[in-house]
């Protein structure tokens, strides 16, 4: 009997051998989703219905008459009356001899300014995410202390998720006031020193730090529930060494999830480059597909495709070397959720709920486009977050603003958690598309769908659903190969449990939980997308209120007009909170009843 077990456990074994894909899946998923994306922005100009040629004229002169003749002598300078798979061709053998063609715009060669804006981008994230990692240990450490001491950890909850609501670039605004124009402690503009860095790093960082830090504490707490500890306390090992151990078991987790984050703050940067006027690849980048720059947009593009890569292997890399042999022998730890519901948190999200809902029902009967007010005019009773720069009622337009931002931000995530469920099943072949859409911001892409479909609420959304299912899908790779890892997974082939059933009644269900606090943490931050989209002018047009048009609106007058801004960036915050607050509820809960 015992010898049939075996043999049984061996033939599976062999048969999910036999199922892995190679290695080389990852390297060949990479280069075709590169390729991919650089053949489609090339095609850009082509794919909006638009003339490039026109496009061109329009960017290097904006007064001369669209001649026929002038159309011409730019197509053919270019060789754009080749079509555009000639022009593409062009620039990819280009590329091979160490050149990416000449500005469209300026003329000049492209590969040597975008070289440097890289550099300017990698030192900016460097700091940043200095600055992220430091914040992130500060959030977890009442988490690993608790732990220490054998008391249940907390996960971070209403700080972290305040700083993850906090728009980069409303941050990046009110930093440049502060530190730049009031205290005058440093420089506002440019990139000549050390000191030029610390505000933009300040405005990228602490919003990543507060997100990481909800990421790492929730992995500590899942750690500190598992059995092993139990067994090191009786030992008596040192809390010096468990510690170690602690995070060494904690990481693999969160390591994909990491190195996206990172890699985002090269291309989340855009709007913090450009309020600090900062050099960078990201706006050099954004300038290019705003004047129609083909080459520079091309080799923009494929830079930060290739950070991303990079990143993303490093972080795959680090997280395997940090398990070791557990994931091959199927020997890492299940958790175990002991973990009590915490009533005294409970009222935390429905005070959120409730001033929402307050602030909804408060500002609907009230008209957001009739200018009824005096320019700026200050809060008061009748007027209670006081009136924009066209003197309309900021109540009205954020109340009006939130059904369309809140509404259009839980579409998007259950579109991306549904997407980085499906695509987080098969890693390995999507080890390029998970990195390279994380790479492309939601600018870029929202530049895209503007340039074919001109700017709209709709298209908003697609841009940032397009961009955003990427983490939810590292997320599940990462531990769906924790799961089929653990001992009772290698066990079920030999039980005769089948691969629709091992899927449907283990691997989903432990997969649920996780994956669902994920989608309910990205909340905010889709809603900080879509908000980011209508503050560079790319998401529903005027007069239609929503949080990032009146953002936009209030931001010249921040100074000197604080409430313009105040509103939609106080309600950005409250939904955060709710939602990380509500779904740490959620997990409690389920983990008790199970």
């Amino acid at each position: 009997m015992s010898e049939s077990i075996y043999c049984r456990t061996c033939a599976g074994v062999s048969r999910l051998r036999q199922r892995t894909p190679p290695t080389r899946v990852p390297l060949i998923s990479r280069v075709l989703t590169l390729t991919a994306i650089v053949v489609l922005i090339g095609l850009l100009p082509w794919l909006s219905g638009t003339d490039p040629a026109l496009s061109l004229l329009r960017a290097r002169s904006g007064e001369q008459e669209a001649t026929a003749e002038t159309l011409n002598a730019i197509r053919l300078s270019l060789g754009l009356d080749q079509g555009p798979w000639h022009a593409l061709a062009r620039w990819l053998g280009g590329l091979l001899h160490g050149d990416a063609g000449v500005s469209w715009v300026s003329g000049l060669p492209v590969l040597p300014g975008m070289l440097r804006a890289t550099g300017v981008s990698l030192t900016l994230m460097a700091s940043s995410a200095l600055v992220a990692l430091v914040l992130a240990l500060l959030l977890c450490a009442g988490t690993m202390i608790r732990g220490l001491r054998g008391h249940t950890p907390h996960p971070a909850g209403f700080f972290a998720a305040l700083l993850t609501a906090l728009p980069e670039f409303l941050l990046a605004s009110f930093l440049l006031i502060t530190g730049a124009v009031w205290l005058q402690f440093f420089p506002p503009y440019g990139w000549l020193g050390w000191q030029y860095a610390v505000l933009p790093s300040l405005a990228l960082g602490l919003p990543a730090g507060g997100y990481l830090g909800r990421l790492y504490s929730d992995a500590l707490a899942g750690t500190f529930g598992e059995n092993w500890l139990t067994t090191w306390s009786v030992l008596g090992i040192s809390r010096r060494h468990t510690a170690l151990a602690v995070i060494a078991r904690s990481l693999p987790g969160v390591m994909p999830l990491t190195g996206l984050v990172l890699v985002s703050l090269t291309g989340g940067a855009i709007a913090v480059e450009k309020v600090f006027a900062i050099p960078g690849l990201g706006r050099a980048t954004l300038g290019a597909a705003a004047a129609g720059d083909l080459p520079a947009l091309q080799t923009g593009v494929l830079i930060l495709l290739l950070l991303a890569s990079l990143t993303g292997m490093l972080a795959g890399g680090g997280r395997r070397l940090l398990l070791g042999r557990a994931l091959q022998l199927g020997a890492v730890p299940v958790p175990a959720q002991t973990a009590q519901p915490e009533k005294q948190r409970a009222w935390i999200p429905l005070l959120c709920l409730g001033i929402l809902l307050i602030m909804v029902l408060a500002g609907l009967p009230r008209d957001p486009l009739t200018s009824e007010y005096l320019r700026l005019q200050p809060p008061s009773l009748s007027l209670p977050f006081g009136a924009d720069a066209m003197g309309r009622d900021l109540l009205a337009r954020v109340a009006h603003g939130t059904l369309n931002t809140c509404l259009q931000a839980l579409a998007v995530s259950l579109i991306c958690l549904a997407a980085g469920l499906l695509m987080g099943a098969f890693p390995r072949a999507m080890t390029g598309p998970i990195e390279v859409t994380n790479a492309l911001p939601p600018v870029i892409a929202g530049l895209v769908v503007a340039a074919v479909n001109g700017p709209t609420a709709t298209g908003a959304a697609i841009a940032v659903t397009a961009v955003s299912w990427a983490p939810l899908a590292a997320h599940t790779a990462a531990l769906v190969s924790e799961i089929q890892a653990r001992p009772y997974m290698k066990m079920l082939p030999v039980v005769g449990v089948g691969a629709i059933r091992r899927t449907v009644f283990y691997v989903l269900p432990a997969l649920c939980g996780p994956l669902l606090r994920h989608a309910m943490l990205r909340l905010p931050g889709i809603a900080l997308a879509l908000a980011s989209l209508g503050f560079l002018g790319l998401g529903a047009p005027p007069p239609v209120p929503e949080w990032g048009r009146v953002l936009a609106e209030g931001m010249p007058y921040i100074e000197r007009a604080w409430w313009s801004v105040f509103a939609p960036a106080a309600a950005l915050a409250v939904l955060s909170v709710m939602a990380v607050t509500l779904s740490g509820l959620r997990w409690k809960k389920r983990a008790t009843a199970h």
